[in-house]
């Protein structure tokens, strides 16, 4: 592995990114095969990730042909908004069979009462209208593309993060081939779009963390310049559109939004230190910390409101017209928001206090080790019928994880977790961030109904968690070269072996027709069943 991993194991992450340097060897050439330079070894692989992915997620799309799991709410929802900018309701009984067959203006002229912003929706919405939404690429495409560029986004953002090109290859390659984001890749519900503008939202935050370093190492001497370091950060405000854009898939990302600014902020006020700020609480307080809310949070708020554009062109958009109806404004605007905000108290009190039970509901502590997977689908076929061989067959989709990548990945965010607090280290803290932001508020609502599928939102942190590790394991570039050696062969073998995992639970996750006795094979533990 040709580049250092001193970023990945210093005590902090205030060293300049080393992701835009080529990578060298001691006698001055190119670390890369044929002497590529590593700007251009660097977007090689990117597209190797790009098109080994989209080749994942895109094969076979179509293969189902019936509404999956929650894709019969929200394909559907994502077409009424296309024709009419606010969501539908659809008869019972008939409207889900009657849209896979084709028949997708079947909806009723009355609003839907829906739970979830409509982002998500906008987002199938887009692939319904490039191909049709009468078939199932075109309700699947659009999130299949955002699976694709997630594994394209980790790879670039792990390079920010590590300064490591092989680490951050092997980050994206993991993405790509775990069952998590695979079958949410292929299935058009919310998560997973949800995950990728929060990790977005991360990837504009490093930016604007390293161009803030790069400011700041211009200054000379101890006063002169620190109070008037940068201008407008776009890159922090890029990153509150994204949060924003999150937000408006479902509110969870809200706690992104809280997470992300606080660890922004944190950023900076280590930079000021490091660089010498003799008052570098003060001014990172007043001159970072104040303007870090109104960039990421305003712009988050803006975006958000923003999403809801169709609601509010609409005349009988669900509770539209609330506070008219209710004398509770006086002028146009004040009761479009007015209505707004009574339509998210209503569906917060609807989220708080769901509390059905549910087959495939799991308790968020079993969600790292995947021990309650969730059954997106599934399908029984006896001799003869859709190419089965024998005497009973099963086609399935069921969302769970590589066994492997999340156990593994478990171990390394508890090194992680120590080596953040025991090393004080920067990035074990920074990754930290997305297991905090994306998996530990799920423990305040253990009376909800949650499921495991939620966690491919803070997945591509685990995957970082685990490329850390690997970084742990090389050392930097004093380190000895059998030492080198030998972790990188276990690391080899170790990602084999993931691989081959993965290549055992491909039918599972794409619905292939096999052997009901394979299938049950795969079913290791009662709980997944």
């Amino acid at each position: 592995m040709s580049e250092t991993t001193a970023t990945a194991t210093s005590g902090s992450t205030l060293a300049p990114a080393k992701g835009k340097r080529a990578a060298r060897t001691p006698s001055g050439k190119s670390g890369w095969p044929f002497g590529l330079s590593d700007r251009v070894a660097t977007w090689i692989l990117a597209a190797l990730l790009a098109i080994w992915a989209g080749a994942l997620r895109l094969y076979n799309l179509g293969h189902v042909k019936t509404l999956i799991f929650d894709e019969v709410y929200y394909v559907r929802d994502a077409y009424t908004l296309l024709r009419e900018g606010t969501e539908h309701a659809w008869a019972k009984d008939i409207s889900k069979a009657a849209f896979e067959r084709g028949d997708v203006d079947s909806y009723l002229p009355d609003p839907q009462y829906v739970v979830h912003p409509p982002v998500g929706k906008w987002v199938i919405a887009l692939g319904e209208w490039a191909l049709g939404a009468d078939n199932p690429w075109g309700w699947r495409i659009s999130v299949a593309l955002l699976g694709t560029l997630s594994v394209v986004l980790l790879f670039f953002t792990v390079r920010r993060l590590l300064g490591n090109t092989v680490l951050a290859f092997i980050a994206g390659y993991l993405l790509s081939i775990d069952g998590v984001h695979l079958t949410h890749s292929r299935t058009s519900l919310l998560d997973l779009t949800l995950g990728f503008f929060c990790l977005l939202a991360f990837y504009f935050l490093l930016r604007d963390r390293d161009q803030f370093r790069t400011a700041l190492s211009r200054i000379e001497g101890a006063e002169r310049g620190f109070g008037h370091v940068m201008g407008i950060r776009w890159w922090r405000i890029a990153a509150g559109i994204s949060l924003g854009l999150a937000c408006g898939v479902k509110w969870s990302g809200l706690y992104f939004v809280a997470v992300f600014g606080i660890m922004t902020v944190l950023w900076d006020w280590a930079a000021r230190k490091r660089y010498g700020d003799p008052r570098w609480k003060l001014r990172g307080f007043a001159l970072d910390a104040i303007p870090a809310f109104f960039a990421i949070v305003g712009s988050a708020l803006v975006t958000y409101v923003f999403s809801w554009s169709g609601w509010f062109a609409s005349k009988d958009g669900y509770f539209r017209n609330w506070a008219e109806e209710n004398s509770h404004a006086s002028n146009p605007v004040s009761e479009a928001l007015l209505s707004l905000w009574h339509y998210h108290t209503e569906a917060y009190s609807f989220h708080v206090g769901l509390d059905s039970t549910h087959t495939y509901g799991a308790k968020p502590w079993l969600w790292l080790l995947q021990l309650r997977p969730t059954s997106f689908y599934y399908e029984s076929y006896t001799y003869g019928e859709v190419g089965c061989q024998v005497e009973k067959c099963s086609a399935a989709i069921t969302n769970i994880g590589n066994p492997l990548i999340w156990w593994f990945g478990t171990f390394a965010l508890l090194v992680t977790l120590v080596i953040a607090i025991v090393k004080r280290n920067g990035t074990a803290a920074a990754i930290l961030s997305g297991i905090i932001a994306g998996y530990v508020p799920w423990f305040l609502y253990l009376d909800r109904t949650i499921f495991q599928f939620y966690s491919v939102v803070f997945e591509p942190w685990l995957i970082m968690a685990i490329v850390f590790v690997f970084a742990l394991m090389l050392g930097g570039r004093t380190a000895p070269r059998t030492r080198k050696r030998v972790v990188t062969l276990a690391i080899a073998s170790l990602v084999v072996t993931m691989t081959l995992v993965s290549i055992f639970w491909w039918p599972l996750w794409t619905a292939q027709v096999i052997p009901y006795d394979l299938w049950r094979a795969h079913m290791w533990f009662d709980s997944w069943v």
